[in-house]
């Protein structure tokens, strides 16, 4: 069962000048880093162009089938921010139900959570 990074390749950061493309945005340049980050890892990553949480950007999910799953935003692009949420993301892979002891948390991750949704019921 894979633990999954989603990262929203589109988020701009408030008084982002005008508009951008590509790896110029914000978001782009986090998931970048956050993929150079996770390599070598069991965790997958993959980007999507909104997560809709334009009021925190930058933007990440971190899933896995029935766990707990987390939005988490208002990043700056850098290094730092993606190893923590890489080595917060290896935290969810390990727990059972997703939930990580707040006194696990890598300290760039505090503060950047933004939401927490249950798994969904594994019958209809």
């Amino acid at each position: 069962m894979a633990t999954w990074i989603t990262i929203c390749d589109t988020c701009k950061r408030e008084g982002h000048p005008g508009p951008a493309e590509g790896a110029d945005l914000p978001g782009a340049r986090l998931a970048a880093l956050v993929e150079q980050a996770a390599e070598g890892t069991p965790l997958r990553t993959r980007r999507i162009a909104c997560l809709m949480g334009c009021d925190h950007g930058c933007n990440v999910a971190v899933q896995a089938r029935a766990k707990l799953c987390y939005t988490l935003g208002r990043f700056d692009p850098t290094p730092e921010a993606a190893q923590a949420i890489v080595a917060w993301g290896l935290l969810h892979a390990e727990s059972a139900s997703g939930q990580v002891p707040y006194k696990l948390w890598p300290a760039p991750v505090k503060g950047h959570f933004v939401t927490r949704h249950p798994p969904l019921p594994e019958e209809e």
